[in-house]
């Protein structure tokens, strides 16, 4: 496979055997001999396979291998001669990230942080297979992934200034559950408002710089102000989507798989019946995980008022903004519309709120978009993984991380043994060389470092 350099933080596979477009890769040459040594240039080659691809496709600078899109990838299939592709959103449809701003400085927080993090474990479910926060009737539960945060917001779990400082205004309006199976509703009608495991996690993190003061200010944001962060999804809800359309896609046309350099990346076709279904099921589970991640929220502030003995109001509690990175959306791409596949990575246009966490001992970043028109209006989405969760595990101790951390003033809790070597700092890019890339390729410009101190992991 040959790459070729278009300049100092861009590179690309150009068009041929079977490509429609090029693929771009934007990294600098350290993140791209990260990106190398896994099946990410692979399956970005094969994703610029698919048809009626309105721009190149793009690997973002925290890419890695994922199913079918490579995590990090994007791709802008047309609504007319193109499809859409489960395995271009990914399993986890709409994981994304929220942080929640509070009055708190570090300060006063460290003197009993232990106690404090031990408050909120116990107030979000956390953990693989674990039951949400609130127990809902199957109708109920219909109507939070048909309405999002809508729902919520009638029901007192959010509010005005909630929905407007979230994506999509935390709900995607073309969902259904019509065409969702009963196992997926079942997998995910006991779970909203719980974390989940894998990579979800709830840090405590304090704002260590500020690029922009005045917009800062503007946002909300002072120097070691404590922010709660949030990330998690749609749980087994949006796994069953994924995996019930992706069989059905592989069993309705054999024949376009086939034609296809890999299964994996299997689409429905525009305009098809089953590409209908799908993208209103996504968006379902769109809904769920906005809802989700806003109902954890809603009990963290509870949380943080009972422990501090305060008002939300004092408490300066209020939602920065809520972020998804497990997509796909209608959009315009050069005059084209499409369905723009956004996985594991981020919307990002001109003025827009942008959250890159990196990992658990590492620096978060808000960062505001400016100029993304290249990677198709979307930024990275993390630090991004350059060793997998069975390698961590069996290659990084346990202890020695934890110590680690520790000497850096950061606790950690976790529902598994397992998680802190699979999320550990060694597993993962130096985020501040994802960050590095996305300014000077001018997609976005910082505007806060967070620092965590205490992290939650699911």
């Amino acid at each position: 496979m040959d790459i070729a350099q278009n300049s100092e933080y861009e590179f690309v596979i150009k068009k041929e055997n079977g490509m429609n477009v090029d693929a771009k890769i934007f990294a600098d040459k350290k993140l791209l001999e990260l990106i190398k040594k896994d099946k990410t240039l692979e399956q970005l080659r094969n994703m610029a396979c698919l048809p009626g691809l309105a721009q190149d496709v793009c690997a973002l600078p925290d890419a890695h291998q994922g199913y079918g899109f490579c995590i990090g990838g994007v791709a802008a299939m047309s609504t007319k001669e193109g499809g859409i592709s489960p395995g271009g959103v990914g399993f986890d449809i709409n994981c994304g990230v929220r942080v929640l701003k509070t009055s708190l400085t570090v300060k006063e927080v460290l003197p009993r942080i232990k106690e404090l993090l031990d408050a909120l474990y116990g107030a979000v479910p956390s953990g693989l297979g674990n039951k949400g926060l609130i127990k809902y009737s199957k109708d109920e539960f219909l109507e939070i992934i048909s309405k999002g945060n809508e729902y919520l917001k009638s029901r007192g779990f959010a509010t005005k200034n909630d929905l407007l400082n979230c994506e999509d205004n935390g709900v995607m309006k073309s969902a259904s559950h019509a065409f969702i199976s009963q196992r997926a509703i079942d997998r995910g009608k006991n779970t909203v408002g719980s974390l989940g495991s894998g990579n979800h996690f709830i840090d405590l993190l304090k704002v260590d710089g500020l690029f922009d003061e005045s917009l800062a200010k503007q946002s909300g944001l002072f120097k070691d102000q404590v922010v709660v962060m949030i990330h998690s999804g749609s749980r087994g809800l949006g796994h069953q989507v994924a995996s019930d359309y992706i069989n059905d896609i592989m069993k309705t046309y054999p024949e376009l798989v086939k034609s296809l350099p890999d299964p994996e990346i299997c689409y429905a076709p525009a305009g098809s019946e089953l590409a209908g279904k799908y993208y209103s099921s996504m968006c379902a589970c769109a809904n769920y995980a906005y809802a989700n991640r806003q109902l954890m929220m809603h009990n963290i502030k509870e949380e943080l008022c009972r422990f501090f003995k305060s008002t939300e109001k004092d408490l300066g509690l209020e939602l920065f903004y809520d972020i998804t990175h497990n997509i796909a959306k209608i959009e315009k791409v050069k005059n084209v519309e499409c369905f723009v596949h956004r996985k594991g990575a981020t919307k990002c246009v001109k003025g827009g709120k942008i959250i890159i966490p990196g990992s658990m001992g590492t620096s978060s970043y808000l960062m505001i978009g400016n100029n993304a028109e290249k990677s198709i209006n979307s930024s990275a989405h993390g630090s991004g993984r350059v060793m997998s969760r069975s390698s961590a595990v069996k290659n990084l101790d346990r202890n020695e991380i934890l110590k680690s951390l520790n000497s850096m003033g950061i606790i950690v809790k976790s529902s598994s043994r397992d998680i802190v070597s699979e999320e550990a700092p060694a597993a993962y890019k130096n985020v501040d060389d994802v960050i590095n890339v996305t300014e000077k390729l001018g997609f976005a410009k910082s505007l806060a470092k967070l620092r965590p101190f205490a992290v939650i992991n699911g």
